[in-house]
Order: structure tokens, then C-alpha cells, then sequence
């Protein structure tokens, strides 16, 4: 990979779960219970149905509350606090990957499909606070989902990115194929790589990646 790839980007766009920390801290795992419970009380379903109804929206909709907000009318507030009040014992600060987030020239922000009071304790259980200019959450984007169009479109209105000098960091593919359109880098971080057009680069270590382009 050379560094000369990235010489021009001024922006770097990182999600947040399963990018900022790995997947084998499987914290998605626990929002993933709070969600299917929360399922099952608002539509009043068994457990089955809301698991298979999650992953369903999921997949259509690009997240879980996509689909409840269109399908059902949800009230996205209450969803959003209550499935992201989980612990994070099993994240541990990565003061290597720290070090080259803040080695990184020009803007670096986080966009996640959670909230931005979440990505917060996020951030701080892995030794990363400080280190980003903006976190912005669903809720930035009205709550309309990556990889929605227009969701991209309303953070990086607000941020004021330039594409044609920005990267985004993702582990769900699907969430890269507008960045790629808008003129992005795309880094698809995830321990499997799926080879994709709109994927530039891909990485099963995120720290790793980081260093050899601030190194």
C-alpha cells in the first residue's frame, strides 16, 4: 500500500463499531440482544419473530431502527438510549492506534449509524477522546441510515468534507459504495476482505494500516 495514496486527503472519516475497536470484542453482540428485546415489547412479538424482524431490516434498511421508524412509525429516541446503555468491559485502550489517529493531517472525524453520546464512551474506553474534531451519529443525518444516499449527503453538508479529498474507514461494505461514488478512498476494515469495485483498500488491522501511512 503506498502512503503517496493518501497524500491528498484532508479528511478522514472513521466509523465507529467494528472499526475503532475489533470484532472480537463483540460489544455488538449486546446491542444486538437490547435490540431484538426492545422488538419484542414495542411490536409484541415473541423472541424468534424479533430476532428474525431485526435482521431483516437490517439487511432492507441498513439498520434495525431503519425499519422500525418506516415499517412502524418507531419513536427513534427511546430505541436509541435504550440499546445503547450496555457495558464496555471488554474494550481495552490501543494507545498505538491513538498515537497514529493523532499523527494523521487535517480533519479527522467519526460517523456511525449508532449515537454520538454512545460513540463518546466509546472513543473513551479505547483510549481515543480528543482525538477526533467531530463525532457525528444518526441523529446528525435525521436518522435516515448508512448507506443511504442521503445520509452521507447531510454530514458531509454539515462537515463541509471534500470528497475528492476525503477516506472512510467502514467494516460493512455497503457503507463504502457512496463514499466510492462521491469520490472518496475507500478502507474496508473487517477480518475478512470481500473484494468489491467500489473498495480501494482492505485491512484486518486498522493500527496497523494507520502506521504505515503516518510512518
Amino acid at each position: 500500500m503506498p502512503k503517496q495514496s493518501f497524500s491528498h486527503v484532508n479528511t478522514w472519516v472513521f466509523d465507529l463499531d467494528n472499526t475503532l475497536y475489533p470484532p472480537s470484542a463483540r460489544l455488538f453482540d449486546l446491542i444486538e440482544v437490547r435490540m431484538t428485546a426492545w422488538v419484542m415489547t414495542a411490536l409484541g412479538v415473541d423472541h424468534a419473530e424479533a430476532d428474525r424482524l431485526r435482521k431483516q431490516y437490517w439487511h432492507t434498511y441498513g439498520t434495525t431502527l431503519a425499519g422500525l421508524m418506516r415499517e412502524h412509525d418507531l419513536d427513534p429516541g427511546p430505541y436509541l438510549h435504550d440499546v445503547h446503555e450496555i457495558t464496555f468491559d471488554t474494550l481495552t485502550p490501543d494507545p498505538q492506534l491513538a498515537a497514529h489517529i493523532a499523527a494523521l493531517p487535517g480533519r479527522r472525524i467519526i460517523y456511525t449509524n449508532g449515537t454520538a453520546p454512545y460513540a463518546e464512551r466509546v472513543i473513551e474506553a479505547r483510549g481515543l477522546a480528543g482525538l477526533f474534531d467531530a463525532i457525528y451519529g444518526v441523529e446528525h443525518a435525521d436518522f435516515l441510515p448508512k448507506p443511504e444516499q442521503a445520509a452521507f449527503d447531510k454530514i458531509f453538508a454539515i462537515d463541509k468534507v471534500d470528497t475528492t479529498k476525503a477516506v472512510m474507514f467502514e467494516d460493512d461494505p455497503r457503507n463504502l459504495a457512496v463514499p466510492h461514488a462521491l469520490g472518496m478512498g475507500t478502507v474496508h476494515v473487517a477480518p475478512t476482505a470481500e473484494p468489491a469495485a467500489h473498495i480501494h483498500f482492505h485491512t484486518d488491522d486498522l493500527t496497523a494500516f494507520l502506521g504505515r501511512i503516518t510512518g
